[in-house]
């Protein structure tokens, strides 16, 4: 009868320990938590000024799809007829970057003195002119500038085009770039996009 007895209780303990909840996992043993996606790479990083634009500003927009990727002109210059020529900072484009709109297209953008701005091949403000003329040997062509002795002047490329360097190019459908070296023999201006870029003096 004691034999049964027994035979019972380790029956009845085996039966628990199958019923028994399971131990909580310590903080080793736990699934890995899904990682945090990885940050999106900065969009301005990657943003050079191309003969095409730069960014969201790609040459050929309205002024009211300018206005809605870098904001609307300043007061005075909204205020001019949209037929006419605009050269201004809008209030989200990058310091030192100015846009261009003529019959309220986008033709022309400038990098000047404090831009940061640079073109894909790493050319920005201060850059040294011969080297730049090294760089771009044969596909671009160097000109007297109109205002200020050499070393001064403007080294001006049109990509894929090169037939139409050392000519006054009308094609609107025509991007290029046009470098202008200051008296010290750096870069104090780029300019890219469309026949715009031939201006010497703002909007003419």
């Amino acid at each position: 009868m004691i034999r049964n007895a027994v035979l019972s209780s380790v029956a009845l303990l085996a039966l628990a320990g199958c019923n028994a909840p399971e131990a909580a996992k310590s903080p080793e043993q736990k699934a890995p938590e899904s990682a945090a996606p990885a940050a999106a790479p900065d969009a301005a990083a990657a943003e050079v000024l191309t003969a095409q634009g730069y960014g969201p500003l790609r040459i050929g927009l309205t002024q009211a799809e300018v206005d809605a990727a870098v904001g609307p002109p300043p007061v005075n210059v909204a205020e001019a007829e949209p037929s006419e020529c605009r050269q201004y900072h809008p209030p989200r484009a990058p310091e030192g970057l100015l846009v261009m709109t003529e019959k309220g297209v986008l033709t022309r953008l400038t990098a000047i003195k404090g831009s940061t701005v640079k073109t894909a091949d790493g050319v920005g403000i201060g850059y040294d002119g011969e080297q730049l003329k090294t760089n771009y040997g044969a596909a671009a062509r160097f000109s007297p500038h109109k205002y200020v002795e050499a070393p001064a002047g403007y080294l001006t490329t049109w990509p894929g085009a090169g037939h139409l360097l050392g000519t006054y190019v009308a094609d609107p459908a025509a991007r290029g770039l046009v470098f202008e070296i200051g008296q010290d023999g750096k870069v104090a201006s780029i300019h890219a996009g469309g026949p715009s870029i031939q201006y010497v003096e703002g909007c003419s």
